[in-house]
């Protein structure tokens, strides 16, 4: 592999990176002095906004209204926009006629829904290397959490053991489907077979997922599937969760307001609510129709470019592991010890150089964005790293080519062979350049 920054793309790449939507990029100071492409290598955290969905939105903005509440013809449309948003995310999720599909905020919002929603008694079982997002919202005495086996194999076995010893009544299975931390997959549809043969629904949180290969509530045979906007190339703040009905129909709404009411009236001892039945039930407030539509567009171009997706993630991947397996001192982090299917995503960490301080170097004086500390994964994280708990991320994507790996791949070696070019010091806590001479974009300069 030529270490060279600038590096030239094949033919083959530029074919397929046709095929692949367009992200919005943007140039980012050195404090060397000038400027460069930003190298955007934490996709995992958030994704930047695909040129498509800034246009649909910038499209609909002027038809903005409230939804379901306006007999004005901009009403109407907002209407529109938001209920067609449920029949694309219906669409991306492979999910079931009968599935009901409600808007959220984002990953986090979606499962806390889910949470509220068990019926009483439930047992929830999950590995505690989860994503703080997929670990926490459970409560009670039924919550069982796994330590995460060293194979795909024992993982199925291990949810297996742990549904076998649960008590009777209602049962969920709480599983991402490719680690934030690592990039590894996890075996979805093996263990939600075994979640059926015990009585148990599933929930997959395809945060890490859905942005890079397609997902099929009925083909992996899941109940439900949540998903963020935000990771979806749709950073406008909507999420879903999208799974069977009968819960999420029976709970106490997850917030109380207008939009989630059939009728209110007057009583002597206060008010009486009729609540809906259908996702509405879980939606109260003025709907974020803008965020909605921006993550419907978004799946509608995901699902039109899976193949060239992939197989331009693949290369990457295959490239950036080999890059990083040639720097000095680097130790990948793995959660498996059998090979396995993995998203766009690597941590590691190099002997020597805290993460932090290496995480602002790349940024200062290469102009790449990756990420570092524990993820929101801080048991995974502690548990692949050390009880330091921090390393660094590396996370690929639509707008990443391969001049980015390489650049990246030549900073490892320059930093670990002659340091920094630059002071950094911790004054705010995080480390950063000492002094910082990049200046704000002109929209923060005043």
């Amino acid at each position: 592999m030529t270490l060279t920054v600038g590096s030239t793309i094949d033919s083959t790449e530029i074919r397929v990176r046709q095929d692949i939507p367009a992200v919005l990029g943007t140039r980012v100071p050195l404090v060397t002095g000038g400027e460069t492409g930003y190298a955007n290598l934490d996709h995992a955290a958030s994704a930047p906004c695909l040129a498509a969905v800034r246009d649909a939105v910038d499209a609909f903005l002027p038809w903005y209204a409230s939804a379901h509440r306006g007999a004005g013809f901009a009403s109407q449309v907002s209407t529109r926009v938001y209920e067609r948003a449920r029949e694309v995310l219906r669409k991306f999720a492979g999910a079931r006629d009968r599935d009901t599909v409600i808007f959220t905020r984002n990953t986090t919002d979606a499962l806390n829904l889910l949470a509220r929603a068990l019926p009483r008694h439930t047992s929830v079982v999950l590995f505690d290397t989860e994503h703080h997002a997929a670990l926490l919202p459970w409560r009670g005495p039924n919550v069982v959490r796994i330590p995460a086996p060293r194979t795909r194999l024992a993982a199925v076995a291990a949810v297996e053991r742990a549904l076998a010893g649960c008590p009777a009544g209602p049962r969920l299975v709480v599983l991402t489907g490719a680690s934030n931390v690592t990039g590894e997959t996890l075996p979805v549809a093996e263990i939600a077979a075994v979640a059926r043969r015990h009585g148990a629904r599933t929930a997959l949180d395809a945060a890490q997922l859905a942005p890079h290969r397609p997902i099929s509530l009925t083909g992996l045979d899941v109940d439900y599937v949540v998903l963020s906007g935000h990771k979806l190339y749709a950073p406008f703040g909507a999420g879903a969760l999208i799974g069977r009905a009968d819960w999420l129909r029976a709970a106490t709404p997850y917030l109380a307001g207008g939009g989630a009411t059939k009728a209110v009236t007057r009583h002597e001892t206060g008010v009486g609510v009729t609540w809906h039945t259908g996702p509405e039930r879980h939606e109260a407030g003025s709907p974020n129709i803008v965020g909605v539509h921006a993550l419907a567009v978004a799946c509608e171009q995901l699902g039109a470019h899976w193949d060239a997706l992939e197989a331009h993630e693949h290369a990457l991947l295959e490239r950036l592991r080999a890059g990083l397996a040639a720097v000095p001192g680097l130790a990948e982090l793995r959660l498996f010890d059998d090979e396995s299917d993995r998203t766009g995503t690597v941590s590691f960490t190099l002997d020597g150089f805290e993460p932090g301080w290496l995480s602002a170097v790349l940024s200062a004086e290469y102009g790449i964005g990756v990420r570092d500390g524990a993820f929101c994964a801080h048991i995974a994280t502690r548990r692949l790293a050390g009880q330091g708990a921090q390393a660094v991320r590396v996370s690929l994507g639509l707008g990443t080519t391969e001049e980015h790996i390489d650049r990246l791949v030549l900073a490892l070696r320059q930093i670990v062979a002659r340091g920094a070019r630059w002071t950094y010091g911790r004054p705010a806590g995080r480390w950063a350049p000492v002094p910082d001479p990049r200046p704000l974009p002109p929209f923060l300069a005043g």
